[in-house]
């Protein structure tokens, strides 16, 4: 779908020294704890958006809460990767080892660099649409596409991530210049230039918390809205509730939970109010993509 919205800040109508935050949990539904840090944070208001993974076990269960809770902002979390040692998911679409998708286990691989060698891009497009039609299929208003550890965004399957988004007139997370460790991929950036003017709407930012020391999370916090620039950013945190197994799953499951404590209260939110940034989410972005009568931009 072509529009002549250029950026997802324009989309908001943001002034050019305005500020706005997508404050944005990811990982949903990869274990079981992911799921009450989310709902609770979701429901108060402490989160703007989230994303769901779903080829992990309780998929399921997160397609059933936001079945019933339709205003949910919640995208899909799109995975190519399986990085646990001893909890693992697979493709959805294929089992073919010609696929490049699988390991010699049957998961996907566990590190972005081999998914990323040995990936054939269609059959990586297949698999990101099957995510999404299944996340459909189950109940979700789906608002988004984003891509779990960055995968998606990097060469060779940038182009089929940004084009699934297009194609579905869904936002897809992309944005210009570096970002917690993200660094600018001139391949990337290009690809992204070339999809703007084809529809997609471009972030001016995203942010991630720093690791270790997750009983900072609020110094963390105020510094990275501190720092913000004018225009859009994507804070992604990874909120869980401290339970056996996510202790076994994630080796720093501490930064998780801590995610989960800090963002469970109010002081975020209304840091940011005082703050004068606007907290927004993608609901908002997909509504813009789809309003009739948008035409081609430069």
């Amino acid at each position: 779908m072509l529009n002549a919205l250029r950026s997802a800040a324009a989309a908001l109508g943001l002034a050019l020294h305005e500020r706005a935050l997508i404050l944005h949990a990811d990982d949903v539904g990869m274990c079981h704890a992911t799921i009450p840090a989310f709902i609770e944070l979701a429901e108060s208001g402490s989160i703007s958006s989230a994303s769901v993974m779903v080829p992990c076990p309780w998929f399921g269960e997160v397609a059933r809460y936001c079945k019933t809770n339709a205003s949910v902002d919640m995208g899909v979390h799109l995975t190519l990767t399986s990085e646990w040692t001893g909890y693992r998911w697979a493709p959805i679409s294929t089992v073919d080892v010609s696929s490049g998708l699988i390991d010699a286990q049957g998961f996907f691989h566990s590190r972005r660099i081999q998914a990323l060698e040995h990936a054939c891009p269609e059959a990586a497009f297949a698999e990101m649409r099957a995510q999404l039609t299944r996340a459909r299929a189950a109940g979700v208003d789906v608002t988004h596409l984003d891509a779990h550890m960055f995968t998606a965004l990097r060469p060779p399957l940038t182009e089929a991530y940004l084009r699934l988004g297009i194609e579905e007139a869904l936002p897809a997370l992309a944005w210009h210049g570096d970002a917690g460790g993200m660094e600018t991929i001139p391949e990337v950036s290009a690809a992204i230039r070339r999809a703007e003017a084809r529809g997609l709407l471009a972030l001016d930012r995203v942010e991630l918390l720093p690791t270790g020391e997750p009983e900072r999370r609020e110094e963390q916090f105020r510094a990275a809205v501190d720092g913000l620039p004018p225009g859009l950013t994507h804070l992604l945190i990874h909120p869980a509730i401290d339970t056996p197994e996510l202790r076994q799953i994630v080796p720093a499951w501490r930064e998780r939970v801590a995610d989960y404590e800090f963002f469970r209260g109010k002081s975020a939110v209304e840091y940011l109010e005082r703050a004068g940034v606007r907290l927004v989410g993608y609901r908002v972005l997909r509504d813009a993509l789809r309003r009739p009568g948008t035409t081609a931009g430069a």
